[in-house]
């Protein structure tokens, strides 16, 4: 979406768009970067605040694209540690101003969890401990390395 505040004639049409019709517009422009790279034969993670829409339409192209694919829901309910966590974090992406807690609270109220998951993790326990659980649940067995 960064991309699309350089069109400033583009931006202010979007910002006439409702939250919903916003949010798909970004996860269009994900979804066909991701076929063309599963096309391609490449690996694809996308990394968003997915609703069960997202969820099932991820799902509708890594299917039409015959790739698999493996759904992971990140929650963190201490809304303290969400909180600490924003305020220290620096995104640095490029035309894209740094989510604020406001900006947060905003999207963790209207959010509803994707009920088509394959794992969820939890964001307050260890990098260490999640990826085991990541590993675990596509099969790899983190013991060995493979």
């Amino acid at each position: 979406m960064a991309a699309l505040r350089a069109q400033p004639e583009l931006w202010e049409t979007m910002q006439t768009f409702d939250r919903v019709r916003f949010r798909t517009v970004g996860w269009s422009i994900m979804w066909n970067i991701a076929a063309a790279q599963l096309r391609a034969g490449r690996s694809v993670i996308l990394d968003g605040v997915a609703r069960q829409p997202e969820v099932s339409r991820t799902r509708d192209v890594a299917k039409s694209c015959d790739a698999f694919l493996f759904v992971v829901l990140c929650t963190i309910d201490d809304a303290d540690l969400h909180k600490q966590r924003i305020d220290e974090r620096i995104r640095a992406i490029p035309g894209w101003p740094e989510l604020t807690w406001l900006d947060v609270q905003r999207s963790r109220d209207g959010w509803q969890p994707p009920t088509d998951v394959d794992l969820f993790l939890a964001a307050h326990e260890s990098f260490d401990a999640n990826l085991a659980a990541a590993r675990a649940a596509i099969g790899l067995d983190s013991s060995s390395g493979r």
